[in-house]
């Protein structure tokens, strides 16, 4: 059985009104033009006609293999600019060795569960939104496959599905805030699927075993390719921290199986039909699962308390991901219709990718380890980054992509370069050109690590430890800013900011682990690995160069998106700088899309305590100040704030209407921005429906 031509897509992409940006994933090497119409509604019954607007298209691809090509369309208007506030639709035309064919021609177009097309529309459609009277995005993040609870991203589809032939209604871009993949949490019958599909597809096998030898040695050249086998080496060969690393990706073929795999139908109705998902007992049969306990008499009674835990797991994560695949054909139609930016946090790389500078040093001097994320980098930019902003990747960049993804051969200069070229590469932050603009920023890759010492108490020993990044350095701030500028972007504008960390937390958990994180860590237990110890709040100065950069924009408006910590906010803070500078910013973070974490002794009591937080924060302001040692502290408004503060702020969280100040369910955010106020709702999804959660609205002055 042959893999399906459409690999993955279409997505939508970049999109503004001078180019609009489609990517695709085949598995067959085509010439792919574009064709962009506008779409007339004739009357209320919605029947609709449709005059071209262009088919001058551009079209670049790179082959990552075998079976693996990955283009990127860009439609151009045959002269002057591209419409906005209408109703577009787009038709990609593939023409192989002997014929030209459609979307159509896959079974794309046709009305049924197959279809990327809402109702009775001949096309997927969007439109370029930069002058209505009120922008509508939705946003999210944390997107585990197998993760508990129902997938928030399919509810997208169901209010595209409700709104598609309503411009005023429809929301215009889906911001995806990080952590799209978990390539270091992947679920035991998935791994194996990966494993062959990326094969598949890529063709080369890459060595791994050139790279760090003792992969050539047993255990490891057995267990690399075993389901829960791959632990020891991400922590001792890799130098990674991950808890759940057992499956990890490690080549570039299994990163691109897993976005291909979370995006769409294609690959899993082609895995359906070679069988399904895996079975335990052959797994087991077939030595594919690892043991830690070998077959001994002498072990054989944690040898079987070992293989009732992984048969109990393997259970669990298949009906997980069943659940899972349920909505992937949503997912398909929503990514086709809607243009799409996003950014990565740890998750898409690996579970705390470059959290401290002995992390990063450390899997630095790691040749498997840099190797790992270096692949992580490429996967990113292949399937997420690209499309962001296609201009600002050049030449030379893509010419070193190509040298290597062609023989995927570590022994090669092409591979140096390669490495060297995806490990140093300085600009991921981008502007999407939306209304108000969208800044995003990389809050991963551009870190710089404080030499200071940070006191610290347990009990009655005093310590010194170290302080935690700032996530943003100096020097990338000033390019930041630079590319913001370049963008058009003027003071007095409104501005977006996307921040996959979030400018502001939930203090009262952010204070519980800031009171214990540090002394833990300072006698040397790991638990700044254990917990998302990240926000900005951790480095003082990093918090305050954020805000200093946003009294040198000086927008109209500031609304910063945020993910990351599973779990759903809004905050408003009014702050003003040391020199008279102030600003009014508005939080709004939408996180899981699809990785419900409050279970367990540890989520049940991270929830009671976000519950006891909710009561405590609601309709109460906060004032605080950060000193001139940068330390952010509470205050009385009554008391005055030094004179040598830094800045001071009032910030309150905003209820929603259920009465809480936070969600904890699976949820995928939309933010609606007009002239006089914001509003920002959940939306959730349960039993097939789209449900809504309102946060209260914020007025705008």
């Amino acid at each position: 059985m042959d893999l399906p031509v459409i690999v993955s897509g279409p997505i939508l992409r970049r999109v503004d009104r001078h180019n609009v940006y489609i990517w695709v994933a085949t598995s067959r090497r085509f010439q792919i033009g574009a064709e962009l119409f506008r779409i007339h509604q004739e009357n209320p019954d919605h029947s609709y006609t449709y005059s071209l607007l262009s088919d001058q298209s551009e079209t670049e691809s790179i082959r990552f293999g075998e079976h693996l090509y990955i283009y990127m369309i860009k439609l151009k208007p045959v002269s002057g600019i591209f419409p906005v506030e209408v109703l577009l639709g787009y038709n990609l035309l593939f023409t192989g060795e002997s014929e030209t064919v459609d979307l159509g021609h896959f079974g794309l177009l046709t009305p049924g569960d197959d279809s990327i097309v809402y109702g009775s529309l001949k096309y997927p459609s969007f439109f370029i939104h930069e002058e209505g009277e009120q922008a509508k995005v939705l946003y999210g993040s944390c997107r585990k496959f197998h993760g508990k609870g129902d997938d928030a991203l399919a509810s997208a589809d169901l209010l595209l599905e409700e709104t598609y032939p309503n411009v005023m209604n429809r929301p215009h871009s889906l911001f995806l805030l990080g952590d799209q993949i978990y390539a270091d949490d992947v679920a035991d019958p998935l791994f194996p699927l990966i494993t062959s599909i990326g094969q598949q597809l890529v063709g080369t096998r890459e060595r791994l075993d050139r790279i760090d030898k003792r992969l050539k040695k047993k255990p490891f050249r057995q267990s690399i390719h075993q389901i829960h086998g791959r632990k020891f080496i991400m922590d001792h060969f890799c130098q990674f921290t991950s808890a759940q690393s057992h499956n990890h990706l490690m080549s570039f073929s299994e990163y691109a199986a897993m976005y291909m795999l979370s995006w769409g139908p294609q690959l899993w109705e082609y895995i359906q039909e070679k069988g399904g998902l895996p079975a335990f007992e052959d797994e087991l049969a077939n030595e594919n699962i690892h043991f830690a306990f070998p077959p001994e008499n002498r072990f054989r009674k944690e040898r079987q308390m070992e293989r009732r835990q992984h048969e109990a797991r393997f259970a669990e994560q298949s009906e997980d991901l069943r659940q899972s695949l349920a909505v992937l054909k949503r997912v398909r139609r929503l990514l086709a219709n809607i243009p799409v930016y996003m950014i990565f946090d740890d998750h898409d790389i690996t579970d705390d990718w470059n959290l401290s500078r002995e992390w990063k040093e450390n899997v630095e001097n790691s040749p498997l380890g840099r190797h790992v994320v270096a692949n992580g980098l490429g996967a990113y930019w292949a399937f997420q980054g690209w499309g962001n902003d296609p201009e600002i990747f050049d030449g030379t960049f893509r010419e070193k992509i190509k040298g290597y993804v062609h023989t995927f051969d570590v022994m090669t200069a092409s591979y140096r370069e390669w490495l060297h070229c995806l490990t140093t590469y300085s600009s991921w932050h981008f502007v999407a050109p939306t209304e108000p603009k969208t800044l995003f920023l990389d809050t991963r890759t551009k870190r710089t690590y404080d030499f200071s010492p940070k006191p610290a108490k347990t009990g009655r020993i005093v310590h010194e430890t170290i302080q935690s990044p700032q996530l943003i350095s100096q020097e990338a701030w000033q390019s930041v800013s630079a590319s913001l500028l370049e963008s058009g972007w003027k003071t007095g504008e409104a501005l977006t900011i996307v921040s996959p960390t979030p400018l502001y937390g939930l203090g009262l958990i952010e204070s519980v682990m800031h009171s214990y994180v540090y002394p833990l860590r300072a006698i040397g237990i790991p638990v700044h690995q254990l917990f998302d110890f990240e926000a900005w709040k951790y480095n003082g100065k990093g918090f305050s160069t954020f805000l200093h950069w946003i009294f040198e924009w000086l927008p109209r408006h500031c609304f910063i998106l945020s993910g990351d910590v599973h779990y759903a906010s809004s905050v408003k803070s009014t702050v003003q700088s040391r020199n008279g500078a102030a600003a009014e910013i508005v939080q709004f973070t939408s996180s899981p899309m699809h990785n419900g974490s409050f279970s367990g002794v540890w989520g049940n009591l991270m929830k009671s305590v976000s519950w006891v937080n909710s009561l405590k924060r609601k309709k109460k302001e906060i004032n605080r100040f950060c000193d001139a040692a940068y330390n952010i502290i509470h205050h009385d408004r009554q008391s005055p704030c030094p004179e040598t503060c830094h800045w001071k702020e009032t910030l309150a969280y905003l209820s929603t209407n259920k009465g809480s100040i936070i969600e904890t369910e699976n949820n995928l955010g939309m933010l609606i921005i007009s002239a006089e106020s914001v509003q920002n709702t959940l939306l959730t999804y349960k039993v097939f429906e789209k449900n809504e959660i309102s946060f209260n609205r914020v007025d705008l002055s």
